[in-house]
């Protein structure tokens, strides 16, 4: 019974910051996180092993080198692509 009270408790305190966010904010922040820290540590992981597999000798290496930097100039430019299509849209 105090567990569902204390857990009642915590789910409005959360509830009530989250009802005053909209869409929009919400969505803009997902994409502040993804563009700012997670698809650049992506794109890094890839040359990584791209390297990696370069250097062990890997007959698909360069395959893999390819993909890497082609993923990576998309990763890194993805502001870009937003910023662009969201001028074509408006």
């Amino acid at each position: 019974m105090r567990f569902k009270k204390i857990g009642t408790l915590l789910s409005v305190l959360l509830l009530h910051s989250m009802a005053f966010a909209s869409v929009e904010s919400s969505l803009m922040g997902l994409k502040t996180v993804l563009i700012g820290s997670i698809l650049p540590t992506f794109a890094v992981m890839g040359l990584g092993f791209a390297a990696f597999s370069f250097f062990t000798g890997n007959p698909n290496s360069k395959q893999h080198l390819q993909y890497a930097v082609i993923g990576s100039v998309i990763l890194f430019g993805a502001q870009s692509i937003v910023d662009l299509i969201s001028r074509v849209v408006r």
